[in-house]
């Protein structure tokens, strides 16, 4: 179909998806907060409850690039609609679960239908918007994520307390109900490109399986079975690799990162971008409970500031990516996060709270002028028929950074103090694992801010 017969629903399509993409960040971050009530209800311990909150990050990006390369081929719209009842349903089914390895194998499930809403948002956001108001609505997308990441703890503390860890789920049922009725009544047109080509069954498995051994692994680390897990994972990504350039139709496209210098690097820049900000509130949230005696309550509060200057730059700067070059916006971003983690570096036990949450904010207004550009750039560097993949990539970069920077993080901190509680006793070695671990943060970001300056200017691919 031709772009204009899909322009009178565009705007009420961009509410749909944003939507989604509120909710699926939303189960993914508040269940930790319901962590302890769900283990005093279903008799969970530790290693238990790690895997109700990872079950649903693993399934999730695993199954992305898949389920994108699908969504090309039988129309986005189409997987948009059926992840949104897999969600709801499966929320429906968490929230009746029994015991933990019902509530395990469900919130799998969840992650399946999140992998099918977030595999095509922005290929379906790009088909429909045309270039110049493109970086606009992916700013407003890309807000209402960072809404639904900032609104988790609260939201979860406030419904886990009132009503119970079961309300975390029956509250999203409706909205996801109601996105998939109404794409489905409005929504008169679809987009799949890349419907006459086969889907790639062997490196669909290959790449599912490679990358739960690496995502996984880089999880569970400094623990040695975790190492070899990691390296089982990138090997088998090595292969999956190797194996894509000669099918005829990949569900993976290699040329996209080796015929496709743009697409290449802003997607590395992601992937870089994430590994050094997502561990911050983790390494954060450690020093404000343990060195400054604060409580989960007001350390939440105050490590909220990020999130929430994320969000409102993101709309802004997507905006602004319509009419100035996206990489030097994402590259002032990345420059603005690497100040930000500086001002961390020399954290002690007498850092004043301001001083904390001026660093948060500009960590916020850095990650949000990085982020909603550089998606741009990635989804108007492909051919149409690879806007799903290309969707599914920039979501994949972004958990498989979640999970390398919570490893190297977690690793740090082993190596200075080991298995031991923190306390006052270590807590010189503590404050110095966080300075170490913001410093390869830092020098991640300066290779981000290569790889964003080192893809040229835009190229748009596509009406």
């Amino acid at each position: 179909m031709e772009q204009k017969e899909s322009q009178p629903n565009k705007n009420f399509l961009l509410a749909l998806i944003m939507i989604s993409s509120f909710i699926a960040p939303f189960l993914g971050a508040s269940v930790n907060i319901a962590l302890p009530r769900m283990s005093a209800d279903l008799g969970m311990n530790a290693v238990t409850m790690s895997w109700v909150a990872m079950s649903f990050l693993l399934s999730s990006a695993v199954f992305l690039v898949p389920l994108g390369k699908l969504a090309d081929m039988i129309g986005r719209v189409k997987v948009f609609i059926l992840g949104n009842i897999i969600v709801a349903t499966a929320s429906l089914l968490c929230a009746m679960a029994v015991d933990s390895t019902m509530l395990i194998i469900f919130r799998v499930l969840q992650g399946i239908g999140s992998a099918m809403m977030f595999g095509t948002n922005m290929a379906i956001i790009t088909a429909v918007f045309p270039p110049n108001q493109r970086g606009k609505a992916i700013g407003i997308n890309v807000t209402a994520v960072y809404l639904g990441l900032s609104a988790a703890p609260v939201l979860g503390g406030i419904l886990t307390q009132t009503f119970g860890w079961q309300s975390i789920f029956y509250v999203t049922i409706p909205f996801g109900l109601f996105v998939a009725l109404a794409a489905r009544l409005v929504i008169k047109t679809d987009w799949a490109e890349a419907k006459s080509e086969k889907f790639d069954y062997q490196g669909s498995i290959i790449y599912i399986i490679a990358m739960s051994a690496f995502m996984y692994g880089f999880s569970k680390l400094p623990d040695p079975l975790a190492f070899g897990l990691a390296g089982i994972g990138v090997a088998g990504l090595l292969l999956f690799a190797r194996i894509e350039f000669r099918t005829a139709f990949p569900v993976f496209d290699m040329q996209l990162f080796f015929g496709n210098r743009h697409f290449a690097l802003s997607n590395l820049a992601a992937l870089i971008n994430y590994a050094t900000t997502f561990a911050v509130t983790f390494v954060l949230s450690l020093y404000l409970q343990y060195i400054k005696g604060l409580s989960p309550r007001d350390a939440g509060f105050l490590l909220i500031a990020q999130p929430i200057m994320m969000a409102l730059v993101a709309s802004f700067s997507g905006k602004l990516s319509d009419k100035y070059q996206p990489r030097i916006l994402s590259s002032i971003g990345m420059g603005i996060i690497a100040i930000g983690l500086a001002m961390l570096l020399p954290l002690n036990d007498h850092t004043t709270t301001s001083y904390l949450i001026l660093s948060l904010v500009l960590l916020g207004i850095g990650f949000g002028l990085f982020s909603s550009p550089n998606t741009n750039a990635v989804m108007s560097s492909v051919e149409k028929r690879f806007l799903g993949t290309a969707s599914a990539t920039i979501a994949t970069m972004r958990m498989t950074g979640q999970m390398v920077s919570m490893g190297i993080a977690t690793l740090v901190i082993h190596i200075f103090i080991g298995k031991d509680r923190i306390s006052k006793l270590n807590e010189p070695a503590f404050l110095h694992s966080v300075s170490i671990t913001f410093a390869i943060f830092i020098l991640l970001s300066l290779v981000g801010i290569w790889a964003s300056l080192a893809r040229g200017k835009s190229q748009t691919n596509h009406n």
